[in-house]
């Protein structure tokens, strides 16, 4: 597998909507994606591509100093490959790159693969939003990194990266 993070364009939304669907029980329309695309002068979003096939998305929000992830998602059949975690290190590169002060995301309590995740990247749990996923009422962790310009923040992610980058492919199939 050789994925690619790249900026998403309109042209990947079908397949980003396929990854939509396949993930979330309450999925984001497709013009919804067009629209932030297309409109949202605060929103960056990315694509991983493997070859030709989009694999995963994800995006956020810059508000002031502020980086929000708004959305998150690696297809099924793609998923434990380290797919997620090099999406995860691009926003958090392109929130720094920008000077967003701090990152902050919603997860579902039960989803903890991801909040393990989200964790590793130095995002902690600041609250909850009751009943805030509406398929099922679920809670919501809100989580939220330090402070993205430190000295400690830039070296955890550093390290991260090189890391992520030494493991051979057939490591990062297996990791998880």
């Amino acid at each position: 597998m050789n994925v690619v993070i790249e900026p998403m364009h309109v042209d990947d939304i079908p397949a980003v909507h396929d990854i939509e669907r396949a993930s979330f029980s309450a999925p984001w329309p497709t013009y919804a994606f067009r629209q932030e695309l297309e409109s949202n002068r605060l929103a960056r979003y990315v694509v991983a591509r493997d070859g030709d096939r989009v694999v995963g998305y994800a995006g956020l929000w810059l508000m002031v100093d502020e980086a929000h992830v708004t959305t998150f998602a690696v297809a099924p059949e793609s998923r434990r490959q380290g797919i997620g975690e090099r999406m995860l290190l691009e926003l958090l590169r392109i929130s720094a790159s920008v000077g967003a002060a701090v990152a902050t995301l919603e997860v579902r309590v039960s989803n903890m693969p991801a909040r393990r995740l989200y964790e590793k990247y130095g995002f902690r749990p600041v609250g909850v939003r009751p009943r805030y996923y509406t398929d099922n009422n679920e809670d919501a962790l809100i989580m939220t990194t330090g402070d993205l310009r430190s000295k400690e923040m830039r070296g955890r992610l550093q390290r991260l990266a090189a890391a992520l980058l030494e493991r051979p492919d057939d490591d990062r199939e297996a990791a998880g």
